[in-house]
């Protein structure tokens, strides 16, 4: 993409109280939506978890995984990254929704989670930007800095297989896919 140029994609809530809304994006520079094939998977596999779970959405790009979660009954999310311009997009759409049940700083993924959270987290959804090195960093702050509840799932996209991810030790591979050149799998805490 040239710089200067504001490409817009889109996005559709898949399932929930929303189900089927769309809504558009600008387009930056590692920004990878989860796809609505990925994001049916996983929310198929959190089926029983969603519900009323207080999630954390670190690097909420465009948005996808925060909007489907609130739209499937999530009781809280907090969201964030660093654009401006995409935390401003993913406010607009929360007010567009009429949902309170959010909050979205800008702010980096890794110093969001250096701070412990007033209570813990039932679900976390760690996408980053590939080729950064920011999934190891962020693991380790959930689970050292008291994001996590006892029994906590946490999503992960990655580059490479779950086997060669660094990740704390109380957590323990429950689900895995790779779609295309994207790993993403399910993982839950064992505290």
């Amino acid at each position: 993409m040239k710089p200067g140029t504001n490409r817009q994609s889109q996005l559709r809530i898949i399932a929930g109280n929303w189900r089927s809304r769309r809504f558009s994006f600008t387009e930056q520079p590692g920004l990878r939506p989860t796809p609505d094939r990925v994001r049916e998977t996983l929310f198929n596999w959190l089926s029983g978890h969603i519900e009323g779970a207080r999630c954390v959405d670190p690097f909420a790009g465009s948005g996808a995984l925060t909007l489907e979660a609130l739209s499937r009954g999530a009781a809280w999310v907090l969201a964030g990254d660093t654009s401006r311009e995409v935390v401003n997009t993913l406010r607009g759409h929360l007010q567009t929704l009429d949902c309170d049940r959010a909050e979205v700083r800008q702010q980096d993924a890794v110093a969001m989670l250096s701070t412990p959270p007033a209570e813990p987290f039932e679900l976390a959804f760690l996408d980053p930007p590939f080729r950064q090195d920011l999934l190891a960093p962020a693991c380790a702050a959930l689970e050292d800095n008291g994001w996590l509840s006892a029994d906590a799932m946490i999503y992960t996209e990655s580059e490479c297989p779950p086997s060669q991810l660094p990740r704390p030790a109380t957590w323990s591979l429950h689900r895995e896919k790779r779609a295309g050149q994207v790993w993403y799998s399910l993982w839950q805490r064992n505290a």
